[in-house]
C-alpha cells in the first residue's frame, strides 16, 4: 500500500489521480459501437452482447414467464432485507417532493414553478461480477415517485442468457416491467437511439465501468440527458485517534471489492493509525471471496498522514470523493465545512455500505472528482422544473415600459413591439 506522510499541496493533484484509462482510448470503441447500433439496431445489440458477455440472445426482453418464476429463486431472508431497504429509500425520496413555488412579482404579474416528471427514463443496472440489485431501489423508486411514465431497465445477462434473479425480483417489486438483457456500451447505445425492441429514452441513469461512463457521456451528444458521469467506485475516510482501525479497514475494503479500478484513501491526523489500518486490511483481505479484485484496488490506494484537520479538509475537497466517511472527534468541523463530496457518512457506526443498501439515501453518486459540480441522484433528477407566468392588463402596464426600454437597448425591436402593441391597445 502507498503510505504518504505530510504531502505538500503542490503534489496533491498528482497524488490524488484516479487509476483510470484515458477517455480518449475508450471513445473510439464507444463511437464505433454507437454507429453500429444506430444503423443495425437489435442485430448490433445482440452482436455486441455475444462479443462482450459471451452469450447469444434471441429475445432481449425479459418475458412475463421469467418474471413470474423468479420469486421462488430469491431467499426469503433476502426478500425481507430488500423490503426494509425499499421502505427506507422510498420514504427518504418521497420526502424530497416540493410544493409549487408561486409569487406575484409585480402587481398583475404572477409567476410560478412546477415539477413535471421526465416521461421516458432508462435505468442501467450493472450485473457482471456483482449483480447490483440494490441500484434498482435507488433508481426505480424515485422514478415511480416522480411519476415517470415509461421506465426501461437494462442489465447484462450471464453466460446462460439470464439476468440475476435478485435483479428481476427487485425490478418487479418496484413496478418495472420492461427489462432487457443487455449491458455495457450496447445498452447505453440502445437507450440512446432506440431499437426494434428497446425504446429510446430521454434520460439515462445508473453507474457502470469506464466504458459505460464514456458511453453515457457520448449519449448526451444525441439529445439524451444523463444523471452524471458515474464511473468506478471510490471512498475516502478521514480519521483521527478516535477511529477504530478494524472499522476503517473494513470500509476501505468494502469499496475496493467493487472493482480493480476502484480507489480507496485514508486521510488521518493520527500517524499511528496508518500502520494499524494497513495491518487490518491485510488480515481482512484474506477472508474475502473477491480478494483478487480488492487486492488490485488496494494497490492503487493511499494512506495519507496530514498534521492538521484544516489541511486534511483542503486535501479532501481537492479530491472530491464519491463517498466520504468521517471518524474524528470533532466531526462537525468536516460536516460543516466540506464542499465537495457525493455522500457523507458520519461517525464510527455509519459504514458506507449503509448508504449502499438500506439507510435511505441514494447510492448513485458522482465519481472522478465530479462531486465538485454534480449531485448524487435524488428525486429532482427525475423531474424537470417548468416555469409559468400570467400577466394581466394591469401587469403589462406595470412592467411593459421596462421591457420596451431593455429590448430597445439590446437592439431587439420585435421584442419591444410585442409589448408596445399591447400597451397601445390598452390606451
Amino acid at each position: 500500500m502507498n503510505k504518504i506522510y505530510q504531502p505538500l499541496p503542490n503534489t496533491w493533484e498528482e497524488l490524488l489521480k484516479r487509476p483510470t484509462q484515458t477517455y480518449f482510448d475508450i471513445e473510439n470503441t464507444v463511437e464505433t459501437i454507437f454507429k453500429d447500433i444506430q444503423t443495425h439496431k437489435d442485430d448490433a445489440v445482440k452482436k455486441y452482447t455475444e462479443k462482450f458477455d459471451g452469450v447469444a440472445i434471441t429475445e432481449l426482453l425479459v418475458s412475463k414467464e421469467e418474471l413470474n418464476t423468479v420469486t421462488d429463486l430469491v431467499p426469503e431472508s433476502l426478500k425481507s432485507a430488500i423490503a426494509i431497504a425499499k421502505e427506507n429509500v422510498y420514504n427518504f425520496h418521497k420526502a424530497q417532493k416540493t410544493d409549487t413555488v408561486k409569487l406575484q412579482t409585480s402587481m398583475g404579474v404572477s409567476c410560478w414553478q412546477e415539477k413535471r416528471p421526465i416521461q421516458k427514463v432508462g435505468l442501467y443496472i450493472p450485473g457482471g461480477s456483482a449483480p447490483l440489485f440494490s441500484t434498482i431501489l435507488m433508481l426505480a423508486l424515485p422514478a415511480k415517485i416522480a411519476g415517470c411514465k415509461e421506465i426501461i431497465l437494462c442489465s447484462p445477462p450471464d453466460k446462460q442468457g439470464n439476468i440475476h434473479p435478485a435483479i428481476l425480483y427487485t425490478a418487479a417489486l418496484c413496478g418495472v416491467t420492461k427489462i432487457f438483457k443487455v449491458g455495457g456500451i450496447q445498452a447505453i447505445g440502445a437507450l440512446t437511439f432506440g431499437t426494434e425492441s428497446i425504446p429510446k429514452v430521454f434520460k439515462i441513469f445508473g453507474p457502470g465501468n469506464q466504458f459505460v461512463t464514456v458511453a453515457k457521456q457520448l449519449a448526451t451528444k444525441f439529445g439524451v440527458a444523463i444523471d452524471m458521469p458515474a464511473g468506478p467506485s471510490e471512498l475516502l475516510v478521514v480519521a483521527d485517534h478516535t477511529a477504530n482501525a478494524k472499522f476503517v479497514a473494513a470500509d476501505l475494503l468494502s469499496q475496493a471489492e467493487h472493482g480493480a479500478d476502484s480507489q480507496v484513501i485514508l486521510v488521518t491526523t493520527y500517524k499511528t493509525l496508518i500502520d494499524a489500518v494497513e495491518e487490518q486490511i491485510q488480515v481482512q483481505l484474506q477472508e474475502l471471496p473477491r480478494k483478487e479484485i480488492a487486492q488490485k484496488a488496494i494497490e492503487n490506494s493511499k494512506l495519507i498522514f496530514i498534521e492538521t484537520h484544516q489541511e486534511a479538509l483542503e486535501l479532501i475537497d481537492t479530491y472530491a470523493p464519491e463517498h466520504f466517511i468521517i471518524c474524528t472527534e470533532n466531526e462537525d468541523f468536516y460536516v460543516d465545512n466540506i464542499s465537495n463530496a457525493g455522500s457523507v457518512f458520519i461517525g464510527n457506526y455509519t459504514p458506507e455500505s449503509a448508504g449502499d443498501y438500506a439507510s435511505g439515501t441514494n447510492h448513485t453518486l458522482p465519481t472522478n472528482g465530479y462531486a465538485r459540480n454534480y449531485s448524487g441522484v435524488n428525486l429532482d433528477a427525475f423531474n424537470k422544473a417548468i416555469t409559468f407566468q400570467k400577466i394581466s392588463t394591469e401587469g403589462i402596464q406595470n412592467i411593459g415600459p421596462s421591457i420596451e426600454i431593455m429590448a430597445e437597448a439590446e437592439g431587439l425591436d420585435a421584442h419591444k413591439n410585442a409589448v408596445s402593441y399591447r400597451l397601445q391597445e390598452l390606451q
